[in-house]
């Protein structure tokens, strides 16, 4: 599973008092959180409600046939299908329901990902606005680096298209590396991409990893000369890839024009809001906090002088204009963010505008918008306790209805749950 997971892996036995069922997993904690969480995971005082009543929502199996899903993402064209990228390197499609037996794509012949825990992999997919017509769609991986010094692999966003006669199956012939970075460390690669109503695509970018952003004097997340640690924008109509002429960058020498915003450590999925186009943002904290931001045109987000409200290096030049997450939340409630979607469907009315979301470690919470740029959040009843699964990903339909994505830790089985009304 590819958020930030901590530093090192543990085997603790839990037990969920809700359904009486033991389970042994293998959690990845951070050293420090370690004695914290067996405390608080035994007291049953983890993930405490801080908002209103709960919406009466419900979770529906979709499948659980999947291995590590790590992105959803759907057509226009084909609103009967779901496309669900494995980390290993495959789209499956999911139609009518229905896992369809063979791969959309299947690219681990050049996906980078080793045998149990790892941060690379398959990590987004998003399909080009035009895709009714031109069949094209845009995957991040990770690969394998060629033996350059202080580099772990490579960052790559490549170009595919479906196959003309078959909706099910994606060409491998013709695929087109549109933009490729390094990566100095395995973890912290951000990985999602989503196209705005601009028609350009936005890549999200972590810090590089290694834990507290120690790459340069002060981090990747404040030097606009590297695209570690960003929000990225980028024309993928022109050829390898264009700069949006009001990318805040552009007439800089000592920017990268890719970069949107910067000052982020690991944002782990990215969503547009369908109706306000606003960006949000699920951004993975390093040693207290887990924030969710609302990306904004050259926004600086503060990391690693800042961690959620607070300074995390106050050693370091502190950014005048930093913005502030919308909310935070500290670890006692999760370890590791996973962003989602506000929902706009049209099947649960309680959740209408809400930003769903949820932590690797269970919960899933709503935060809804109130007056003077405040959020409340609602844990909702398809949280799960810790042990049970983890939640990797969510993702929405043409309709706007939402999914979540998650790895059940019990028989290791990857699976998709759509949100419906109880």
């Amino acid at each position: 599973m590819t958020p930030e997971f901590p530093d090192f892996t543990t085997t603790i036995h839990f037990l969920s008092i809700n359904n009486q069922h033991s389970f042994t997993s293998q959690i990845m904690l951070k050293k420090f959180l370690a004695p914290v969480f067996l405390l608080i995971f035994f007291a049953r005082s983890v993930y405490a409600q801080t908002g209103p009543a709960a919406p009466n929502v419900s979770l529906k199996l979709i499948s659980d046939a999947l291995t590590h899903p790590t992105a959803l993402a759907v057509t226009k064209k084909n609103p009967e299908l779901l496309f669900v990228c494995e980390q290993e390197g495959r789209i499956r499609v999911i139609q009518n329901e229905k896992l369809v037996k063979t791969p959309f794509l299947d690219i681990t012949d050049v996906v980078l990902k080793k045998e149990g825990y790892d941060e690379r992999g398959l990590l987004g997919l998003a399909f080009h606005p035009d895709y009714a017509s031109n069949g094209k769609f845009f995957v991040y991986i990770s690969v394998a680096a060629n033996g350059e010094k202080d580099v772990d692999h490579h960052s790559e966003i490549r170009e595919y298209k479906v196959s003309k006669n078959n909706a099910l199956v994606a060409e491998k012939t013709g695929m087109r590396k549109v933009l490729t970075f390094n990566q100095p460390e395995s973890n912290h690669n951000g990985g999602d991409l989503k196209f705005g109503a601009d028609g350009y695509l936005y890549i999200s970018s972590g810090d590089g990893g290694g834990g507290g952003d120690r790459h340069g004097e002060y981090g990747n997340g404040q030097n606009l000369n590297t695209l570690l640690g960003k929000i990225l924008r980028i024309d993928v109509n022109q050829t390898p890839y264009g700069i949006p002429k009001d990318n805040p960058f552009v007439n800089r020498k000592d920017a990268r024009p890719e970069i949107f915003a910067y000052g982020l450590r690991n944002p782990w999925r990215i969503s547009f809001d369908r109706q306000t186009n606003q960006l949000f943002a699920g951004e993975v904290g390093q040693d207290k906090y887990e924030e969710v931001d609302i990306i904004t045109n050259g926004g600086n987000y503060g990391w690693r002088a800042i961690e959620g409200f607070h300074a995390f290096k106050p050693s370091d030049p502190q950014p005048a204009k930093a913005i502030k997450p919308i909310y935070e939340y500290p670890h006692t409630d999760g370890i590791s963010i996973t962003g989602g979607f506000v929902y706009r469907g049209k099947a649960i009315p309680a959740l209408a505008g809400k930003y769903v979301y949820g932590d690797m470690m269970g919960p899933i919470w709503a935060l809804a918008p109130q007056s003077g740029n405040k959020w409340t959040r609602t844990k909702l009843s398809v949280s799960r306790d810790p042990g049970y699964w983890h939640v990797y990903s969510f993702g929405e339909d043409v309709s706007g209805e939402m999914y979540v994505l998650t790895q059940l830790l019990e028989d290791g089985k990857g699976a998709v749950y759509k949100f419906v009304q109880q």
